[in-house]
Order: C-alpha cells, then sequence, then structure tokens
C-alpha cells in the first residue's frame, strides 16, 4: 500500500470507524442481564419522576439526573428495558465519543492509540448505564477538563465560564459532586507553571467561579419556582442526615475507604517495581555490547512478573466477576498518578502536557469523593486517564536507550507485560460482565415473554420463572398503573411490572429512615380513608416467610440465623407489619423470589 492510499485509510479510521466504534460498544449489553437492584430502581425514579411517587432526598439529591431520565421514557420504547439500556447508553457513548475528539483533535494523540484508551476505558465501567447521576457525572466532567484546557492553554475566557457552569450543573447531577469545586485549583497550579501574574490568574479564576455560581443560581431557581423556596434544601438537609444510619456515606469513612484501597494494593505495586528495579540492575551491570542478552532478560523478568501475579490471584480469567479487574484497575490508578506527578516535575515536559496530567490526576482523587464504593467509581472513569497512560507507553517504546548504563529496556518490558494483562483483563471484561445485584450476570440464556416490558431481554432461567410468574398475576389481575410498596432488595419491580411506588421503591435502604417511612405510611393510610385505593404490597421471599412463620420459618428454608435476627431488629419492617395488619392485606401471589399481597378493606366500609 502507497503513502496515499494508507493515509486515506488512517483519516477514515480515525475520521469514522474508531468513533462509530466507540458510540456502539457500550450498547453491546443492552438486552443482556436482569438486575433487581440499581438498573430498575432508576428507571422507576425516571419514569414516575417527582415528590408523588420518590422520595424527596433522592429526587432533589440528583434531580437533573432524574429530569434527563424522565425525558429519555418520553421517547419511543422509553417504557421497556431494552431502549431505556439504549438510551441510558448512548450517554456513555457521547462522553467517549468527546474524549477520543478532545485527544487527537485537541491534544494530538494517535487516534489508534486515542481509541484503545476509550475502547478500554469504555470495558471497565462496570456500573449500569441506568445510574444516570454517574454517567452525566463523567460526562459533564469530561466537558468541564476540555473547557479548563482550552481556557488555560489558548487564553479564552469564555471556555474558563464554561468550565465552570459545568461544575456548577453537576452539583444537580449529584448533590455530592460539590467538592468537584476543587478542579478550580487547576487554574492556580497553571499559573504556577506558566509563571503568570497573581492579577492575571485570579482573573481566569473569577471566570470560573462566575460560571459556576451562574449556574447554581439558574438551577436553585428553577426548583425554588416548581417546587417551592424549602423544598430543595429539606431534601439536601435529609441527604446530611442519612449518614446516622448510612454510615459508609460520611466523608471520614469515603475518604478511608479510598485510603484502604490504595494501601491494600500498594505491595503489588511495589512488587511490579521491585522487578523492574531488577532489571535495571542487571542491565547496569551487564556489558553495554550485550544487547540481546539484556532484552532476553527484560522479556522473561517480565514475562515471570506477569506469572507471578496471575499465580497470586492477582485477577482471575472469569470475565463476569468483579476480580477479574479489581486490582488490575487500582494498580493502574496508581500508575496513573505517579506518571503524572512524574510529567508535572519534570522540566522539559511541555506546559500544555502538564495542565493534562493536573487534571487527570484531579479527576482520579476526586471522582470516588460522594460514593460508598470505594476506588471503584475512578476505575469508572478513565476517559482521559486511559488514553494518556497509553500514549505515555507510546512514546517511551519510541524512544531509543542514549549513550549512557541507563537502560530504558526493563520500563518498556515492565509496563508492557502489566498493560498487556490490563488490557486482557479489561477487555475481557468489558466482553462478559453485566452488573446484577452488585455480581456478574451468568447463565444468561433465558427471556421472560410474558412482560412486554421485559421483551427480548435475555436472563438466567430461574430469573426468568420468578419474572414470568409475577407478571403473568399482574396482567390477569389489571395491576399496571397500580400504586406498590416494594420492601426487600426488589426496587426493579416497580418499573418491570409498571407500577408506580407508593413513596419510594427501594425503602429497606439504610439511607431511608425509619421515620421518613413511618411518615410515608400515614400519608398512604391518610389516602385511603378519602376513599383511595391502597396500594399493592409486594415482598422479597425472606421478608414473606418472616412475616407467615418468624425466625422458624426462615431456618427451615435454609437462610441463617443471622439474617433473621436482621429482620426482627428491622425497624421499618415492624412499621410495614402494623401497616399490613391494620388494613387486612392477605397474601395472594408467592413464587420463589415475591410474595404479593393486597387487601379489599375501605376505611368508609
Amino acid at each position: 500500500m502507497d503513502k496515499e492510499k494508507r493515509g486515506r485509510v488512517l483519516r477514515i479510521c480515525e475520521n469514522y470507524i474508531y468513533p462509530i466504534l466507540l458510540i456502539l460498544y457500550p450498547l453491546r449489553h443492552i438486552h443482556w442481564g436482569l438486575d433487581l437492584w440499581d438498573t430498575g430502581y432508576n428507571y422507576a425514579n425516571f419514569r414516575y419522576m417527582g415528590t408523588e411517587h420518590m422520595d424527596p432526598m433522592w429526587l432533589f439529591s440528583t434531580y437533573l439526573a432524574n429530569a434527563v431520565g424522565h425525558f429519555l421514557t418520553l421517547l419511543p420504547f422509553g417504557h421497556t428495558l431494552i431502549g431505556m439500556n439504549l438510551y441510558t447508553g448512548l450517554v456513555l457513548s457521547l462522553t467517549a465519543f468527546l474524549a477520543y475528539r478532545f485527544c487527537t483533535k485537541v491534544f494530538g494523540m494517535p487516534a489508534i492509540v486515542a481509541f484503545w484508551g476509550e475502547f478500554l476505558a469504555l470495558s471497565l465501567c462496570w456500573c449500569p448505564t441506568a445510574l444516570l447521576y454517574n454517567y452525566l457525572t463523567y460526562l459533564l466532567l469530561l466537558l468541564c477538563l476540555i473547557f479548563l484546557y482550552k481556557g488555560l492553554h489558548e487564553g479564552k475566557m469564555v471556555f474558563l465560564a464554561a468550565a465552570g457552569i459545568a461544575l456548577g450543573a453537576n452539583v444537580f447531577v449529584r448533590f455530592s459532586n460539590l467538592p468537584q469545586m476543587g478542579l478550580i485549583v487547576g487554574v492556580w497550579a497553571y499559573g504556577v507553571i506558566c509563571k503568570k501574574k497573581p492579577l492575571a490568574v485570579l482573573r481566569e479564576t473569577g471566570f470560573c467561579v462566575l460560571g459556576y455560581v451562574l449556574a447554581l443560581g439558574a438551577g436553585l431557581g428553577y426548583l425554588a419556582l416548581r417546587y417551592g423556596a424549602g423544598a430543595y434544601a429539606a431534601g439536601i438537609g435529609r441527604l446530611f442526615a442519612m449518614t446516622d444510619n448510612a454510615v459508609d456515606y460520611k466523608p471520614v469513612s469515603m475518604l478511608y475507604n479510598m485510603y484502604l484501597g490504595y494501601r491494600e494494593n500498594l505491595r503489588w505495586f511495589i512488587l511490579l517495581l521491585g522487578f523492574l528495579f531488577l532489571g535495571w540492575i542487571l542491565c547496569f551491570a551487564l556489558p553495554k555490547k550485550q544487547k540481546k542478552i539484556k532484552a532476553v532478560f527484560c522479556a522473561l523478568l517480565a514475562l515471570g512478573s506477569v506469572a507471578l501475579l496471575y499465580g497470586r490471584g492477582f485477577c482471575v480469567l472469569r470475565f463476569d466477576e468483579y476480580d477479574a479487574v479489581r486490582l488490575p484497575g487500582i494498580v493502574f490508578l496508581m500508575l496513573a498518578l505517579l506518571l503524572c506527578g512524574i510529567r508535572i516535575l519534570q522540566p522539559s515536559v511541555e506546559k500544555r502536557e502538564k495542565l493534562l496530567a493536573g487534571m487527570i490526576l484531579l479527576v482520579i482523587l476526586i471522582t470516588p469523593i460522594g460514593s460508598n464504593n470505594g476506588l471503584w467509581p475512578a476505575v469508572n472513569n478513565l476517559f482521559l486517564a486511559l488514553p494518556y497512560v497509553c500514549f505515555c507507553f507510546y512514546r517511551l517504546c519510541q524512544k531509543k536507550d542514549g549513550q549512557g548504563r541507563f537502560s530504558l529496556l526493563p520500563l518498556k518490558t515492565m509496563l508492557g507485560a502489566f498493560l498487556g494483562l490490563f488490557v486482557l483483563q479489561s477487555v475481557g471484561f468489558g466482553l462478559g460482565f453485566v452488573f446484577v445485584e452488585a455480581h456478574g450476570a451468568k447463565e444468561i440464556d433465558t427471556k421472560a415473554e410474558n412482560n412486554d416490558i421485559l421483551k427480548g431481554v435475555y436472563m438466567s432461567e430461574q430469573r426468568a420463572e420468578w419474572l414470568s410468574g409475577i407478571s403473568a398475576y399482574a396482567r390477569q389481575e389489571e395491576l399496571a398503573g397500580k400504586e406498590v410498596i416494594l420492601y426487600g432488595k426488589i426496587p426493579a419491580l416497580s418499573f418491570y411490572l409498571d407500577m408506580p411506588p407508593a413513596f419510594n421503591s427501594w425503602s429497606d435502604l439504610a439511607s431511608y429512615s425509619a421515620e421518613v417511612m413511618g411518615k410515608a405510611l400515614e400519608t398512604v393510610s391518610a389516602k385511603a380513608e378519602k376513599g383511595e385505593e391502597l396500594p399493592v404490597i409486594i415482598l422479597e421471599k425472606e421478608y414473606g416467610l418472616y412475616r407467615n412463620g418468624g425466625k422458624e420459618a426462615l431456618l427451615e428454608a435454609g437462610y441463617p440465623s443471622s439474617e433473621a435476627d436482621r429482620l426482627l431488629r428491622d425497624a421499618k419492617r415492624e412499621l410495614l407489619w402494623e401497616y399490613m395488619d391494620n388494613w387486612e392485606y392477605e397474601e395472594c401471589f408467592s413464587n420463589q423470589k415475591f410474595v404479593l399481597y393486597r387487601t379489599e378493606k375501605r376505611a368508609y366500609e
């Protein structure tokens, strides 16, 4: 192939093939797996958005995510699981596409390097696309970084104001994004790197803050007009109070979990550094002319390090499990932080690259704040970090050893070995993992044929049996559109059965207090006393067993004694039992997963 044809092929790949692949790749699993937790829970919140069917704390703390999600439910097929998986997956597609364009068109990375970086970043997105409060956060955070880069590097204040607007809007995507305002520190850091005058830095900071304040003001003004001046403050106030029950959301707990993640994996990082230093020592000891011997030795050393990692359980080759990427992902975070720190401190590095490295470093550190998932959110948001690390390795491989005794060969081989392992695990994980109740979906080979919302979705035979049974009963009794009270880890049923939650579809969460649930049940009873129909109640099987036969029934069914004791201490369960007894609910349907209760009692009878 001549040079002209080769150039044409490369341009077609860069401008068309790579972007199309990045757009389509997040949609690979839209028909695969059935999650009874987060996926359907978020879709139910989107479909039944508002204070009538949602917990105000959750409505206002993730308002913009819920508003975007609600809009998606109004689109064609937005009432189905596949349709919503498609629409929310496109948010991920947009994020990867924008990051790819920035890396190639603005920063100047080779297209193939940027593509592989984004492909790997998408493969590591373990979180369901239904969680728009995560993926819209990453999208706006990416836009903020792009605007900051262009504003600081090109000196255009309008981009700095746009960066502030993106950060301000992100507070309404998820209130815990508030600490992201720390990215404005990058303005001062870049000012130091470029030796700018303090007044110039203050001016740039002012434009960022102006955009931030404008976005906050616009959002708060809209919410005050629509819901009342005190509604947002009350909802966010409950968000702060929830840490009394959900202690893993306390700021100290979140920071400590991040620290533990790095500390517990430091030994793997040190092990790899040990192999690297061993390679350097032996290359230094061998004569300069023994290049082939050095190359063979470094290759064997790199392969030995990979074999040792697999042998010690660093990762597994079952790609439907988190363990496939859990440790490699965190070690990659440590590698990226180290690399960014080195590039920032190197005098010979271009200012624009120092700016990008600094922003990536801040994003890795900031992203996990606000989550109780430790470092996993940072692994889920590598849209700039992965292309940049790949780019650094690409440039390293192009460098030749100098005349001195210091050799780049051990660094190239060891880094190449780890990245090779990382690519294998990431791609395998991306193709094989689908989130199902905090685990990977397994044995996905059956469909629930009698549920239009789940049409075309493959799941395990057991889950298909669960959903087919309760869907058949719901269709027979025409329950679609009727309010439901769900209790247990089954919040997705609200969306899957087309039944709006009476107050909150995931009431057994620790963040939903007994006091709030008690008031919600009182409101339901008050409506019933005015003649309104009482909600259907669906319990997870263990709660149904406990209601019918107490601890003995649970033990007989094979549940551990600790689970029975937990149910005994559950104050919210006691409130629900009292409500059900008061309104004379009776069991009408049950299978291996769900127990459904209804009542014919009316207050006016």
